[in-house]
């Protein structure tokens, strides 16, 4: 369905000298800065797959989905979406995929929602029986049919995205292409188009890449993730894998069952302690000895060992200087 081959994308900026002197200058010889924005990025996404997207800011994130959706044209290299190119902008393109940015508006502001949607619907040349039988069935799944006829402006963030999902979908597309849609919403909100996203991609198979920096997003909705940074793609695969690949320590949690004035600094790095519990870092490599010089040193309750959650995992990455 989706399919991206090297793709590069060089952003040419002005670079202004300061003063008058420099801006007299810069009308005769000027000098530009280039920024790979995207830099030979190849992946492909079969059918059906929700594909997490994830980088820090400046990434190269909505470059990427921008050149897939035709907005950008690379500076190099192919791209191939429900078979077209899709730069060329083709109309049959055009109607089998939607790309829903969390910052952006596409509902008209000063009217209700509904008639943004009946000019979507003659936009895509929807009949209006399945016109209502599609709104009916979104605004059921997302709980927001007594808003319909409430002004876009009036609307809560939340709500607004609600009716921003539901003109995405409108036409039935094939690909669908999600720059944080969850941004700013509160937790309930964030929750409920979660649950909304994951339901229709099971029954319709829609073949989904998200962007988002809420890890919750990604957990409970792609099985499978793209990480880029600095333009660069450093890993494709699944989710569970990250952990395996990325996190060099474990989790130990203990439980001594009563108050110990008990010293574990020798055996990682404490996180958390309170009066009975330790919670300690401490690398994959050397969690088995650790156990074993706790538990012979101290009377233990109960002792967990968990991995670093994904969040931090991520969050570490994208702190380093550049991609692995």
């Amino acid at each position: 369905m989706i399919t991206a081959r090297h793709l590069t994308k060089v952003f040419r900026t002005y670079k202004k000298t300061e003063g008058l002197l420099g801006a007299v200058k810069g009308l005769f010889h000027r000098q530009y800065e280039s920024t790979n924005a995207v830099d030979d990025v190849s992946f492909t996404i079969e059918e059906g797959e929700f594909v997490g997207f994830l980088g820090p800011n400046g990434a190269g994130k909505t470059t990427v989905l921008k050149i897939l959706s035709g907005l950008l044209n690379p500076t190099s290299g192919e791209a191939d979406v429900l078979g077209f190119t899709p730069w060329h902008r083709r109309p049959e393109m055009k109607r089998q995929f939607s790309l829903l940015m969390g910052q952006k508006n596409s509902l008209w502001w000063d009217l209700p929602a509904r008639e943004s949607l009946e000019l979507n619907r003659a936009i895509y040349g929807i009949g209006l029986a399945e016109f209502k039988q599609i709104v009916g069935t979104l605004t059921e799944l997302l709980d927001c049919a007594d808003k319909m006829n409430v002004m876009v402006r009036e609307l809560s963030l939340g709500e607004r995205m609600k009716m921003e999902l539901i003109a995405a979908l409108l036409h039935r597309p094939r690909v669908l292409f999600l720059d944080e849609p969850t941004i700013g919403l509160d937790v309930v909100s964030q929750q409920r188009v979660r649950e909304f996203l994951r339901t229709y991609n099971a029954e319709h198979r829609i073949t989904t890449m998200l962007t988002s920096h809420y890890m919750q997003d990604i957990e409970s909705l792609c099985p499978r993730v793209i990480l880029i940074d600095h333009g660069r793609l450093f890993f494709d695969g699944p989710l569970e894998q990250v952990i395996e690949k990325y996190a060099s320590n474990k989790i130990l949690s203990i439980d001594f069952g009563a108050p110990a004035g008990v010293a574990c600094e020798d055996c990682g790095r404490v996180l958390e302690r309170t009066a009975t519990t330790v919670r300690l870092e401490v690398p994959r490599a050397e969690v088995a000895e650790t156990c074993r010089t706790i538990l012979g040193r101290h009377t233990v309750k109960d002792l967990s060992v968990e991995d670093v959650p994904i969040e931090d995992i991520v969050r570490q990455l994208f702190s380093r200087e550049k991609p692995a």
